[in-house]
């Protein structure tokens, strides 16, 4: 990302900020939130470390991670609106939060995405070596995806 656009951009972890209408518009239309209460992403909100990215005081982008800051953390909800795309913004978003001096210690980064492998790759994010190793236990209300 060029440095005019850093100028520009800046990244928060203060919730206070979060346009939480946003952000609950923008994902309960994604594959992975679809239909998502906004009572639920409230909670979510509260129990993760949230990133979101501003130009001026207009959030353009969101991103939280669920972890216990030592051995194991759950990327989740990335996005950046789609106006905003195409500038590097997300490759500098996800690079500013693996950097996140609270994360450092952090043994096992995971996450889910449908489409954008090619990007997390780059920060190191590959296929499970193991996934018969890994499991997991829906509620009786959600939808796999």
């Amino acid at each position: 990302m060029n440095e005019e656009l850093k100028h520009r951009f800046y990244i928060s972890t203060d919730k206070s900020k979060l346009d939480i209408k946003m952000i609950h518009n923008f994902l309960r239309s994604s594959y992975w939130a679809e239909n998502m209460p906004l009572a639920t992403l409230e909670k979510a909100i509260y129990n993760s470390l949230c990133f979101g990215l501003y130009e001026d005081n207009q959030q353009v982008g969101f991103a939280r991670v669920i972890t216990d800051y030592a051995t194991s953390a759950l990327l989740k909800d990335v996005f950046i609106v789609e106006p905003y795309r195409g500038q590097g913004l997300g490759k500098w978003f996800v690079q500013y939060i693996l950097e996140e001096p609270e994360l450092q210690d952090v043994q096992r980064w995971l996450l889910g995405t449908k489409d954008a492998h090619g990007l997390y790759r780059r920060y190191g994010f590959r296929n499970l070596t193991q996934p018969e190793r890994m499991m997991m236990r829906l509620h009786p209300n959600t939808s796999e995806t």
